[in-house]
């Protein structure tokens, strides 16, 4: 997990290696205010021959920007098919500002990632997080807010991937009732009563869910293996398949 080669390697990787890049956070979920930050996510691919190395590549880097991400490409591919709640949200961002055709290709496999390793790994993050603002409550008399919010905005977005089948991370509908959790305009009885909803309406929803058990590793890892064998041998690789452009959508 380390960043092993370095922060200036690292941050050279994220600019000349960047094949995947978005805005994140509140801008994404459709739950900005005026001040809040930009929340940029991405995924780098390290050429192969950093691989052969003693000295492994970083599996991920903070920067060069600020509130800057990245993943390596095989990390990131990792923790998505494990149904990291962060990493699958970064696929499914509405903000993209850059995509090669790696990334593009990386997008189109965002369905492979999606199955009840998802759906365990929200409701697991989801669980933490009530116990966070629980101890809270008990220490301090007052929940932090904002991570209340965002406990509930995890919920719905698990109850709608139970019963869609896919993500939607866009908190927008609910953007009033949640910007005043965050603002600590609702009782922490409102706020827990909407949580034992949304958690009852989880439990209907994974009876009857379409989402398969396991997600798509053999797609995923044929993905990895052509990057991988392009990136060794560009002149012998297969190619990847087209695909239409994805536009840059931030400014």
């Amino acid at each position: 997990m380390r960043e092993s080669l370095g922060d200036d390697v690292g941050h050279g990787l994220v600019t000349d290696h960047t094949v995947y890049a978005c805005v994140m956070g509140s801008r994404a979920f459709g739950l900005a205010t005026d001040d809040s930050d930009i929340d940029r996510r991405g995924v780098f691919v390290a050429p192969t021959p950093l691989f052969w190395r003693l000295d492994k590549p970083p599996t991920h880097v903070t920067g060069p920007l600020d509130e800057q991400f990245s993943w390596e490409l095989e990390r990131f591919c990792v923790l998505a098919l494990r149904g990291n709640p962060n990493v699958l949200e970064c696929l499914h961002s509405p903000l993209v500002e850059y995509a090669d055709a790696t990334g593009r290709e990386l997008l189109a496999l965002r369905g492979a990632f999606l199955s009840r390793r998802a759906e365990a790994a929200l409701r697991g993050y989801a669980v933490q997080q009530l116990g966070r603002l629980e101890a809270d409550l008990r220490a301090h008399r007052r929940p932090r807010w904002k991570h209340g919010m965002h406990l509930l905005r995890l919920l719905l977005s698990c109850r709608d991937l139970l019963r869609t089948g896919r993500l939607s991370i866009d908190a927008g509908p609910y953007r009033d009732r949640l910007l005043a959790v965050k603002r600590g305009e609702l009782a922490w009885d409102e706020v827990r009563a909407w949580t034992r909803a949304l958690t009852e309406e989880i439990d209907a929803a994974a009876t009857r869910t379409a989402l398969p058990d396991e997600p798509d590793v053999t797609r995923v890892e044929d993905f990895l293996i052509r990057v991988r064998g392009a990136s060794a041998a560009p002149d012998l690789a297969p190619r990847s398949p087209a695909l239409s452009p994805v536009p840059r959508s931030f400014p």
